[in-house]
């Protein structure tokens, strides 16, 4: 052996770097093994939240993962997964498949542009295009409202913002800037008076004394829903108020018992498909510091099922019953909270300051409660997406939309707004099919892609 060669490392994420560097990840793309999905081959040295990483990338990129098989029991990562598009097609798209590759690769090389937090489980790095607001308070009626009222008062725009509710604990991450500006808030002052008044806001509404409001604001850049989830998990959403009722029959089926000959505990998944269910299911067995040595995912069908094998980080299965119910209970809050409820609108009009807080105001002047919400701008237009329902959390009346509707063009003038109902219902063709309102007129609904308002 060399003499000048020093085996020590001075830190565990330099030795990581090493082996990859050795061993690069491979990523293998075939349409021709299934008639019905692409299917992406990804092999790599095992490290600490790679499976996340992988997942993250696919979803990140609208990819829906239809079947999944991990294995990375040792050193060496080994998954496959089965994707579409959105709408069930294999990927043929050139660009779109060397995204998946080259994403895949620049996640997991030594190149890799993400920074891990404290917790290993948050990208941040940071941002010179906005300030972050993060957000977790007690959920009530018209929240969302005066939260955006105060920012306007403040002479904040919003850029981008993602709110998520769950058993009556609310989460949100809100991207901003001056408005004169349009840049960055960086003086320390007026960065402590935001900071003050919402947390007095939020303060105002919260009821339970043992999980007080928390406010943070930053100029830091996050993955948004891998944030939420963990700022609801630290907020303790899993804990179900005393009001919501513990029998629900559309509630995910988790259970968990421990595989002794192999020191492994299996979490099996059984609950309705939808959109970003592995993601989010991974995020919380990560950000709770359990590792997935293997797992099995199949939702081709209107239910999913999931199976894992997992040890705590230091190699131990889940090993009493109170750990074992947290995990149930916490994956089980995982998959709620992005099951949307009530009534879907999609808001596409010309972007200005304090959009949101006229369209927020409507609603709560409605009795209307936003159960959650997607704030996006492309180019000089808004893109917003609300699911609301009534101030008991029912179905909306038919009527009350038509007339928040219609105060919404009153407010903000050129708008085109997109109505869907209940989606948690089953429903015909016929039923489901939305209407889209323009101008004030009513005609048949055409994809956000024909006005090129799709999100990448």
């Amino acid at each position: 052996m060399d003499a000048d060669f020093n085996p020590t490392w001075e830190s565990d994420d330099e030795y990581e770097k090493f082996i990859q560097k050795m061993n690069p990840p491979r990523v293998i793309i075939d349409n021709d093994a299934s008639l019905i999905a692409t299917v992406v081959k990804v092999d790599s040295a095992n490290k600490n939240g790679i499976l996340l990483e992988v997942v993250q990338v696919l979803t990140d990129l609208n990819l829906v993962i239809n079947k999944a098989y991990i294995t990375s029991d040792g050193g060496w990562f080994m998954d496959v997964f089965n994707v579409t598009d959105r709408e069930g097609k294999k990927i043929k798209d050139e660009v779109t498949l060397n995204s998946i590759t080259n994403c895949i690769r620049k996640s997991l090389g030594t190149d890799s542009s993400y920074i891990r937090s404290r917790r290993q489980s948050v990208d941040i790095a940071p941002s010179t295009n906005y300030t972050s607001i993060e957000l977790t308070g007690t959920d009530r009626p018209g929240l969302l409202s005066d939260v955006s009222a105060v920012l306007t008062d403040l002479d904040c725009n919003v850029v981008s913002a993602e709110i998520w509710t769950h058993n009556t604990r609310a989460a949100a991450i809100i991207r901003i800037t001056d408005k004169h500006a349009a840049l960055p808030i960086t003086d320390p002052d007026r960065v402590a008076k935001i900071e003050e008044r919402l947390s007095n806001l939020l303060r105002g509404s919260s009821s339970d004394l043992s999980r007080g409001p928390r406010t943070s604001v930053s100029k830091c850049t996050t993955h948004m829903e891998r944030r939420l989830h963990q700022m609801m998990f630290d907020d303790r959403d899993y804990v179900k108020s005393d009001d919501i009722a513990s029998s629900n029959n559309l509630s995910p089926y988790v259970t968990l018992h421990n595989w002794d000959d192999k020191d492994y505990s299996v979490v099996t998944i059984r609950c309705k498909d939808r959109p970003k269910l592995l993601f989010d299911t991974v995020c919380t067995l990560t950000d709770m510091k359990y590792v997935v040595f293997h797992a099995t995912v199949n939702a081709e069908g209107s239910e999913a099922f999931q199976e894992f094998y997992i040890r705590h980080t230091d190699g131990s299965p889940v090993n009493s019953e109170a750990e074992k119910d947290r995990v149930i209970q916490c994956l089980k809050a995982a998959i709620e909270r992005r099951v949307s409820e009530g009534v879907k609108l999609e808001l596409c009009t010309a972007d200005r300051v304090g959009l949101l807080s006229e369209v927020t105001r409507i609603f709560r002047e409605h009795s209307l409660m936003v159960t959650r919400a997607e704030v996006t701008t492309r180019g000089d237009k808004a893109v917003n997406t609300f699911y609301i329902c009534d101030s008991t959390g029912s179905p909306v009346d038919p009527k009350t939309i038509d007339t928040v509707r219609q105060a919404i063009v009153e407010a903000v003038g050129l708008t085109i707004l997109q109505v869907k109902g209940q989606i948690e219902q089953p429903k015909s063709p016929q039923e489901s099919s939305p209407t889209r309102f323009l101008f004030g007129g009513l005609f048949r609904a055409r994809p956000l892609s024909h006005f090129g308002l799709v999100r990448p």
